[in-house]
């Protein structure tokens, strides 16, 4: 079993839009989510530190929260990409994606020490807006659920 994502969405942001805290590879405080297929799910993985701390023992909701936004967002780019005929190394910037709505529903607690793995399903619901459904497992327990509303990031977000 694979535990890691070789060639994921994000290595291919440009610049400019690499930042963000849960997925952007050029914020060096972020937690540097990187989110890639596996068969026709997504899937990211990521082990918190023990920084990530709720209550002694077990996982802050809120990182929780942030893999789930960011892989929605993640496997909303992915979905779009290969829908226009490329894959994650193509040489071809991806689209960007941000957040129109993000639930989460927390299963049990998650331990900490433990490996997260979100896994989404992507769903087309217009042409510049895609539905996740993500689930989220420590080892191999749904620790929590979540549904991201993802739409094409507007040209008005473009820093220039």
């Amino acid at each position: 079993m694979i535990n890691e994502v070789v060639h994921a969405i994000q290595d291919d942001y440009p610049e400019d839009f690499a930042w963000c805290f849960g997925c952007g590879r050029l914020n060096e405080d972020g937690y540097h989510f990187r989110t890639g297929w596996q068969g026709e799910e997504t899937v990211t993985y990521y082990e918190p530190s023990p920084k990530h701390i709720a209550i002694p023992g077990f996982v802050y909701g809120g990182l929780i929260a942030s893999f789930v936004d960011c892989h929605g967002t993640g496997s909303a780019a992915l979905a779009l990409h290969r829908k226009n005929g490329y894959e994650p190394g193509s040489g071809e910037e991806p689209p960007r994606f941000v957040t129109a709505s993000l639930n989460v529903n927390y299963m049990k607690p998650t331990k900490q020490g433990t490996l997260l793995k979100a896994v989404g399903k992507v769903e087309e619901v217009h042409p510049k807006k895609f539905k996740v459904s993500v689930e989220v497992f420590a080892d191999d327990t749904v620790v929590a659920t979540g549904e991201v509303v993802a739409v094409v990031m507007p040209a008005t977000f473009a820093n220039k």
